[in-house]
């Protein structure tokens, strides 16, 4: 028994031991947030989305600390007070006392279960809604964008044509005054303004018809700018949806910054999975908890299994609780410290002061992986 117990533990496929390699992964996503507001101090709009989205994963570190210490107590519960009770049950042959203390730890084992339910659910419903907000909204503003570019190539064509027409009408108005008898021989020619009235009906008529020609290039001039003003608009409107992607829409300039997003969207997939098999987990040990329950209508025959499926569900629950105590104390830290660098507007910060912060962050981050700083950490 004491080796299948041993194989049982060393599990892989469900052993809370996994815990331990998001932890490092937690440090990093604040540090990383910390480089990306250090990096967009110069853009007011991307840093306010930055400092938004650092704020809820702090909240959601802080939510994930909440339902870990729930999940450490109930185990602690179980291990130190239930299931001790429920042994002394058994030894003294009392199968409905026994009956209500395993009713009693499956009451407490389904209420950690929903709560890390909830979890998964936070995890996977907040960022699919997001995306699927933004998504959206990203569709029709690249929409609303190619029909402004379509727009605009026309403005931009019709403005080489109207350009041409006044070109040409200007040579005809040109050749109409050089062979105008009044005005053959004069020196002067060149110089005559074409606002100024002339006798000559076709001067007269070539001459209005350059000025609507000239009226209508201005009409598509300011046409074209309030085209361009518009795509201006739109593109704001996108680098903001973008933001809330965790995309940053001018990699030229915020390549550093664009990384860190993407470390962090990828960090907040394996909090996700973390969530999700903690789930399985739970189910796992549900089910060891109750693997003996049937045993206990028999308990003259069979009160040494029991008491054997029991004691190794209880060891199991130890491990369990004794991984996410360690789990919510650096999940608190996130939660609690790992995000004061908020309180300070970088855009405020001197060039060596800005310098210092950037080495220090690289530093840190240089510093962390899974068998580093964060290992010893959870360790302590």
């Amino acid at each position: 028994m004491a080796n299948s117990t041993a194989l049982a533990l060393s599990d892989s496929s469900w052993s809370p031991d996994f815990i331990q390699e998001l932890l490092p992964s937690a440090e990093r996503t604040a540090l990383l947030y910390h480089l990306s507001f250090l990096c967009l101090g110069g853009f007011p709009k991307l840093e306010r989305k930055i400092r938004e989205q650092a704020i809820e994963t702090q909240m959601l570190f802080g939510t994930s600390k909440a339902v870990l210490l729930k999940c450490a107590g109930t185990s602690s519960n179980l291990v130190t007070s239930l299931f001790p009770i429920l042994i002394k049950a058994v030894e003294k042959n009392k199968p409905r006392l026994a009956e209500v203390y395993l009713e009693k730890a499956r009451t407490w084992i389904n209420d950690i279960i929903r709560a890390v339910g909830l979890m998964c659910m936070k995890n996977k419903k907040r960022p699919e809604e997001k995306r699927k907000k933004h998504a959206d909204n990203i569709k029709g503003l690249k929409d609303a964008l190619e029909k402004l570019e379509v727009e605009l190539k026309k403005n931009v064509s019709d403005m080489n044509e109207i350009e041409k027409r006044i070109e040409r009408s200007t040579q005809e108005l040109y050749y109409l005054i050089r062979n105008n008898q009044k005005y053959r021989y004069s020196i002067f020619w060149g110089l005559f303004s074409f606002t100024r009235p002339y006798n000559d009906d076709a001067i007269r008529a070539k001459q209005d018809e350059l000025n609507r020609l000239v009226s209508e290039k201005n009409s598509l001039r300011n046409q074209g700018w309030n085209i361009k003003i518009k795509q201006t608009d739109l593109q704001l409107q996108m680098a903001n949806s973008l933001i809330q992607l965790g995309v940053i829409p001018d990699p030229d300039h915020l390549k550093e910054v664009q990384k860190c997003l993407d470390q962090i969207r990828q960090i907040l997939v394996e909090l996700k999975e973390f969530w999700e098999k903690v789930g399985v987990m739970l189910e796992t040990l549900k089910d060891k908890t109750f693997v003996g329950e049937e045993l206990i209508e028999d308990l003259e025959d069979m009160k040494e299994e029991f008491l054997n499926s029991i004691e190794y569900a209880k060891q199991d629950w130890q491990r369990f609780g004794e991984c996410c105590q360690r789990a919510q104390n650096i999940f608190s830290i996130q939660s609690r410290t790992a995000y004061k660098f908020l309180e300070v507007n970088p855009s405020s910060l001197s060039k060596d002061e800005w310098k210092k912060q950037y080495e220090s962050i690289m530093a840190k981050l240089r510093k962390i992986n899974p068998q580093g700083s964060s290992t010893a950490a959870i360790t302590e």
